[in-house]
């Protein structure tokens, strides 16, 4: 497990260029296996590291996530990340992340993740994830 991480241009992240605590890397990790278009809730990853839970691994994706893949941890109910939608869109729309569009009534008119479509397991071939690693997260 790394305990140094970079950003996506290269550059260190400054919140992580000390040893991150056990639980922080873990969740690091399975951020980074997450396939390109492609999901998994807080929860999934808590299920998937056998240990916590999504306020946990929200907390972690608050605190350190900005060096890995952060869209691809997401709410369960497919909404954009707050404060980070259009970042996040880019990225789902760069990606091919099944998206749902907008009802006309939504606030914003922002699309939602279609859950169903972009959720990984983190079995399926698709990322590679091994099952070995962790408990396997569910549909």
């Amino acid at each position: 497990m790394s305990q140094h991480r970079t950003s996506g241009d290269g550059t260190s992240d400054d919140r992580t260029s000390h040893e991150l605590p056990e639980y922080a890397e873990r969740v690091l990790d399975v951020a980074e296996l997450i396939p390109p278009g492609r999901v998994m809730t807080y929860g999934d990853v808590a299920e998937w590291l056998g240990e916590g839970g999504p306020r946990q691994v929200g907390r972690v994706m608050s605190l350190y996530g900005a060096a890995v893949p952060w869209w691809r941890v997401v709410r369960a109910d497919g909404a954009l990340l707050p404060g980070h939608e259009l970042r996040a869109l880019d990225h789902y729309r760069a990606e091919g992340t099944p998206l749902r569009e907008a009802s006309r009534g939504a606030e914003g008119h922002l699309p939602r993740l279609d859950m169903k479509r972009a959720r990984w397991d983190g079995v399926t071939a698709d990322g590679g994830a091994d099952r070995d690693k962790g408990g396997g997260a569910h549909n």
